[in-house]
């Protein structure tokens, strides 16, 4: 078994090393992989040393994208290859920004995305696969507020508070509007170092759409995956590198997929009248009560998150992580393989296997048996 999550630096116009990932997939239809099932007769499940047989599935399948979901994609890799050990799963975490741009070029069979493909990149994805692309969202995550101010514990932050923060008009951790939202901390005068990411990121544009729908007079820049330029502030590339610079320095404060956020202090948002701390059940929450966005494929299920909600117990700062699949696959074993592969993901094994490794939430079982129904529509051959 070769478990591969691979790192590696994308130049913007690389498509040529993109397009070194070459499929080179030797599959079966996934239906005959039945060594998870149980069978009434013993000696067709079982081998006569009393393991099970193992799977008819075999190929490589190369996938890359958003580091937020790297965690859960290790225990993805796992926990399919262990039921599938003729088959390797590559995934390169280098963003959202670099999986879409890899996936939409044909380089790579699937990607993962901390935000759904925009209308220009349906376009090239349907060029690529031939057919209909579709986001299916099958992790959500918190992006937490971490931050690093020793003596100050459980820091609250309104949304225009934090707005505040990351455009540079709140400088120091004693300001007024901090103080307001924390009326029992002794805070420093120390100055502010926000942290936001360099590269292309899922993470950023879900963090700034936050902010334009809960503080939109604080928070006047456009969604985008790339942090406003303008603003200051350090950068920090992928997930690793703001978690890296938050730890490095105190008065820093950033945002990071809270499976990221390890030891580091987090801060609780302002929701209504309360402060809410992060967790999967609280972000679940929002995923639930939030419309399917409209314009799009017949079977793409991409969200149009309820950032705004005033809901108790809601922590609205919620990353939807997509697999981007084709609906067709002209290969037949590069088919069979994603169908498998994302069949897992889907299922409530793989759901909990990502939980226990990312502190990821579960998707709920209605939204499960929508992917799991998309997955079974895709064409293959």
């Amino acid at each position: 078994m070769n478990l591969s999550i691979v790192r590696r630096t994308l130049a913007p116009v690389a498509v040529a090393s993109a397009a070194a990932l070459v499929l080179a997939a030797c599959g079966s239809d996934p239906e005959t992989d039945t060594s998870n099932e149980d069978t009434p007769d013993d000696s067709s499940s079982e081998t006569a040393g009393g393991e099970e047989p193992a799977s008819e599935l075999s190929g490589t399948l190369n996938g890359a994208g958003a580091s937020s979901q790297e965690s859960a994609v290790q225990a993805w890799i796992a926990g399919f290859q262990g039921s599938n050990p003729d088959v390797t799963i590559n995934y390169a975490p280098e963003g959202s920004g670099a999986g879409r741009e890899q996936f939409t070029s044909g380089a790579v069979a699937f990607a993962g995305s901390d935000a759904a493909l925009d209308e220009e990149e349906l376009a090239a994805a349907e060029t690529a696969c031939g057919a209909p692309a579709v986001d299916l969202p099958l992790f959500i995550d918190p992006i937490a507020i971490p931050y690093n101010l020793p003596g100050v514990d459980n820091l609250q932050l309104g949304p225009v508070t934090l707005a505040n923060i990351f455009n540079g008009t709140i400088t120091t951790w004693n300001d007024p509007a901090i103080a307001a939202d924390n009326p029992d901390a002794t805070l420093p005068d120390t100055a502010i170092t926000p942290v936001h990411r360099s590269d292309d990121s899922g993470t950023t544009e879900n963090f700034v759409e936050y902010l334009i729908a809960a503080a939109p007079d604080a928070w006047t820049h456009e969604a985008d995956g790339v942090f406003p330029p303008d603003l200051g502030g350090e950068a920090g590339a992928q997930t690793a590198g703001v978690i890296a610079a938050v730890q490095a320095a105190e008065g820093t404060i950033g945002y990071a997929s809270a499976a990221a956020v390890g030891d580091l202090q987090t801060a609780a948002i302002g929701v209504g009248s309360e402060f809410v701390e992060y967790s999967a059940e609280a972000a679940a929450a929002v995923v639930d009560a939030s419309p399917r966005a409209e314009g799009r494929a017949e079977n793409d299920l991409a969200l149009e998150l309820a950032r705004d909600t005033t809901e108790s117990g809601a922590y609205p700062i919620v990353l939807v992580s997509y697999t981007i699949v084709c609906t067709a696959y002209s290969d037949p074993a590069v088919g069979d393989l994603v169908k498998a592969y994302v069949g897992y993901v889907a299922s409530d094994e793989g759901q909990q296997a990502a939980a226990d490794a990312a502190g990821s939430a579960p998707i709920s079982p209605e939204l499960q048996a929508e992917v799991q129904a998309v997955v079974e529509s895709i064409e293959v051959g």
